[in-house]
């Protein structure tokens, strides 16, 4: 049966380059004879069954939206998949609207939704995903960037920058809380290619508990060593994530903080920053030590920005081979690029079979990547312990006796 009109929906936040894979899809799509479908607000509507918030698109509309930042069809996290209900009633809108295929962009959140779209349907809808996250953590191959890191790395590393530099002229400690659950590839992104002082993710603390005195402990040390070095200032950037390894009775706030629409924590109620400020200069203090350190959040910012001219060019290939794959017969998919050429992929792969929601991809603090990120920080490492006269200089620049800092270290270490 021939296509005739494909719907186009986003899920999630926003990211940077949506817009161009928005404008890509419909414009595929107008030119092989099919009907574009905008959907408003993700599922949100579709979820109640409505069938008026939606809109047939033309190459007029879309033909300057690539470069544009936000969402022109609006986004929400609307899971169809997680409620019987809420799914039936999205498949009765689409079949209502005579939808052929679905062009969805969205990241984990989103996977869930349109596996359960396509399972609900019999396959009669057919859907692809275009991988779209800030936080690059779909779970697609390794060297396959989501849509919208590129672009939110940049901004984050153009505000870390600045923050440097005021680091610098002011003699003060800057501690950034970037966006990003639950893993850390933004924040390592961001640190490792401004050369931050030191950045600190999850997945460092391997698969059980951190605490808030293991993050104090890295940045304590971390002031220590810059101040053995000659310096009073510097930068750290923080996940936002490590909240979400905190055992819940150590963070108060956990217990009323509001969650979002798949359960989680939302992360940015929880003041990461200023509790590690208040642990970290509460200790030097003790000893004697003054030092400036001001919070920042990097957050919001990132996911509205335009998109960078690569990001833009990387959202309209996924844009056309989505449409292009769905036309020849193709579903069920994660459409991914590689060198230059679509590599759709099973979106079975990149789900878990029994929840179906998103598998997620986390940096591993094993690779070449991490390791180089590592090597440029400046933190307390093993070799720190290994030169005495080295050891005398720091234990002065944090106000304690050697012995006193291999103690005070020792869990660190």
């Amino acid at each position: 049966m021939a296509m005739k009109r494909i719907g186009i929906v986003v899920g999630g936040g926003p990211a940077p380059g949506t817009n161009a894979a928005i404008a890509a899809a419909v414009i595929e799509a107008v030119k092989l004879g099919c009907t574009p479908i905008g959907f408003h607000d993700g599922f949100h509507f579709l979820a109640q069954r409505y069938t008026d918030e939606q809109h047939e698109m033309t190459i007029e509309e879309v033909s300057r939206a690539h470069l544009a930042g936000g969402v022109i069809l609006g986004a929400s996290r609307t899971d169809v998949g997680a409620d019987t209900a809420l799914l039936r009633n999205a498949v009765d809108a689409l079949r209502k609207l005579a939808i052929d295929a679905l062009v969805a962009i969205g990241g984990d959140d989103l996977v869930r939704s349109v596996w359960a779209v396509d399972q609900e349907s019999g396959g009669r809808i057919r859907v692809v995903l275009l991988p779209k996250s800030i936080d690059n953590d779909l779970a697609i191959p390794s060297h396959v960037p989501t849509l919208g890191f590129e672009t939110a790395r940049h901004v984050g590393v153009q505000l870390v920058k600045n923050l440097m530099e005021d680091a610098r002229t002011s003699g003060r400690w800057y501690l950034g809380v970037t966006m990003g659950r639950p893993t850390g590839h933004l924040t390592l992104g961001i640190g490792k290619a401004v050369s931050a002082t030191c950045t600190i993710i999850p997945e460092e603390f391997g698969a059980g508990y951190a605490r808030l005195a293991d993050v104090a402990d890295i940045v304590e040390g971390s002031i220590i060593k810059r101040r053995a070095m000659g310096k009073a200032y510097g930068v750290a950037i923080l996940s936002e994530a490590l909240v979400e390894r905190f055992d819940p009775k150590e963070v108060a706030e956990l217990e009323d903080v509001d969650r979002d629409a798949q359960g989680n924590i939302r992360v940015t109620e929880v003041d990461l920053g200023r509790k590690v400020i208040h642990e970290v200069t509460l200790r030097l203090e003790r000893r004697g030590i003054k030092v400036s350190v001001v919070d920042k959040t990097i957050g919001y910012e990132l996911r509205c920005a335009p998109p960078l001219p690569m990001e833009a060019e990387y959202a309209r290939d996924l844009g056309y081979a989505a449409v292009r794959h769905l036309v020849a017969g193709g579903h069920s998919a994660v459409v991914t690029m590689r060198n230059g050429a679509p590599r759709p992929i099973a979106l079975a792969d990149c789900a878990d079979r029994a929840t179906g929601k998103g598998l997620r991809r986390a940096v591993d603090p094993q690779s070449e990547d991490y390791r180089v990120a590592r090597r440029y920080m400046v933190r307390l490492e093993k070799s720190d312990f290994s030169d005495e006269e080295w050891v005398n200089k720091l234990a002065a620049a944090g106000g304690m006796s050697p012995q006193q800092l291999r103690d005070h270290f020792a869990r660190l270490l």
